[in-house]
């Protein structure tokens, strides 16, 4: 037990650790949370949009691009491949928007696709938006303006879901906003790791530098982020506008899609591992960082199995010998539960954690959904955030397996 007391130890410690880090980063900046500079010149901007099978989406997305309050040079649709009605309505929409265009492709990838539209893109700047996502109407405003400063190779928003009315829903509605919360707390120490696909605004020069997205990882833009971090540029994260984007509304896409995620990051550890600990935001922190929330899961996961394991197999065994003698199952000292300092700690950890999510979600007033409950963000913290370490383990299994599929 020694050993075990030892391992929940350090799982505490670096979890109180790290939480109580991006404690310190809020507690330093939240007058400047959602600063943006102002706008004061106008870049030329092509839009990327890469589709594939989008039918559903893909017109209320241009839509809401061209309603964007922004003059936009172009906007280009990459249809990669898709078998339904993608490139029709793509067609169709080519006859009301002027400025838009379309490339129909073979099937190759989101990456690919976007490559091919950055070597067509003939703005200063890229804005990539993922054809089932929605940028406000005044998203470009406020991001034009991080470019002024000539290192900013990239910049990003809020997203959170468009669809929030099942549980499943509901629970990402709270994630993306405590994921957009801590990513602009990231970016006070240039360390903003994701350039998300629901509306990411790039330098092209910067895009161009390195040779744009790896068409090979299934995360392209947790990659395309690393990258940019890696020769140098600035990512930066703006709090102050959004996009909304559609989640997954089951269990079994949601599931899909986050070791999709998974699988990526770790990609994305294995392409850049000659990295690790180089001096860097990158080597320093933010390969680090993704190496520990894997290991932190897993030790979490792993305690806890091996604790209920042996749990059950002693009662088991208790049960097994003390009832042929007659002796009692249950008595008043076995329900007794003596305190111990390991206890408290994870009681600690859990109401700091807890906090801070209602912090987060108080903050965020524009994007935090108005009707969540009590219940929900028990269930959120308790249940929800319990699964991702099972995750972990399919992704790890399926990395090794080298499945690269996205659904």
């Amino acid at each position: 037990m020694k050993i075990l007391s030892v391992i929940y130890l350090f799982y505490m410690f670096v979890s109180i650790y790290t939480l109580s880090f991006f404690i310190m980063l809020y507690l330093h900046n939240r007058k400047h949370l959602f600063d943006f500079p102002k706008m004061t010149k106008e870049y030329s901007i092509s839009v990327l949009v890469p589709a594939f099978n989008e039918e559903k989406t893909l017109r209320e997305t241009i839509e809401a691009i061209f309603n964007i309050d922004y003059p936009i040079k172009e906007v280009i649709i990459l249809n990669d491949g898709s078998t339904d009605r993608t490139r029709e309505i793509s067609e169709e929409l080519l006859k009301k928007y002027s400025k838009l265009k379309l490339i129909n492709k073979e099937n190759s990838g989101k990456g690919d696709s976007l490559n091919r539209g950055i070597k067509m893109a003939v703005g200063e700047l890229v804005v990539v938006v993922d054809a089932d996502s929605y940028p406000d109407k005044d998203s470009f405003k406020k991001l034009v303006g991080y470019f002024d400063n000539e290192k900013v190779g990239a910049a990003t928003c809020v997203f959170v879901p468009r669809n929030k009315n099942k549980f499943i829903e509901k629970m990402q509605f709270i994630e993306y906003n405590i994921i957009a919360f801590t990513r602009k707390l990231l970016g006070y120490i240039d360390a903003v790791y994701v350039t998300p696909g629901p509306l990411a605004m790039y330098r092209k020069k910067a895009l161009e530098s390195f040779g744009g997205f790896d068409s090979g990882n299934m995360t392209e833009d947790i990659e395309v982020a690393w990258h940019l971090i890696k020769q140098g540029w600035e990512i930066k994260m703006c709090l102050a506008t959004h996009a909304t984007t559609t989640a997954p509304d089951n269990l079994k896409i949601w599931y899909r899609q986050r070791r999709r995620w998974s699988i990526g990051g770790m990609q994305c550890i294995e392409k850049h591992r000659k990295n690790f600990l180089k001096k860097g935001m990158l080597g320093t922190f933010i390969i680090p960082f993704f190496l520990m929330s894997y290991a932190l899961g897993l030790l979490g996961l792993g305690v806890f199995l091996y604790l209920s394991i042996r749990g059950i197999i002693k009662n088991y065994l208790f049960a097994f010998y003390s009832l042929p003698v007659g002796s009692p199952l249950l008595t008043m000292e076995d329900i007794y539960i003596t305190p111990s300092f390991l206890n408290y700690l994870g009681i600690i950890l859990f109401i700091i954690a807890f906090l801070f999510t209602l912090v987060v979600l108080s903050k965020m007033k524009e994007t935090a959904m108005r009707k969540y409950t009590l219940i929900d963000l028990l269930f959120f913290s308790l249940v929800y955030l319990s699964i991702y370490p099972f995750i972990t383990i399919s992704a790890i299994y399926n990395y090794f397996k080298r499945d690269k599929r996205w659904r």
